[in-house]
């Protein structure tokens, strides 16, 4: 799976996800939500065959890429196999 930057401001950022399903963004969003400084969440799918999912992030302050990064540490954490 490939992920890119659709879009970048200062406070908001939308990403897509290259051949993604939702047993990744899910996580990932549930996280993102828990997160007080995250203003909105929003993902966007028009037609998966046709189109690359997307995520979109809005912060009140800060990185909005600084938020998607602690989420998905958060995410793979979560996931670590831990002996």
């Amino acid at each position: 799976m490939q992920t890119y930057i659709v879009e970048k401001t200062d406070d908001s950022v939308t990403l897509a996800f290259k051949d993604a399903n939702l047993t990744l963004i899910t996580p990932l969003m549930d996280e993102l939500y828990k997160d007080g400084n995250v203003e909105l969440v929003r993902y966007i799918d028009k037609h998966p065959e046709l189109e690359d999912r997307r995520l979109y992030v809005k912060v009140k302050s800060g990185s909005p890429i600084a938020a998607v990064e602690k989420a998905s540490d958060a995410v793979s954490e979560y996931y670590s196999v831990k002996e």
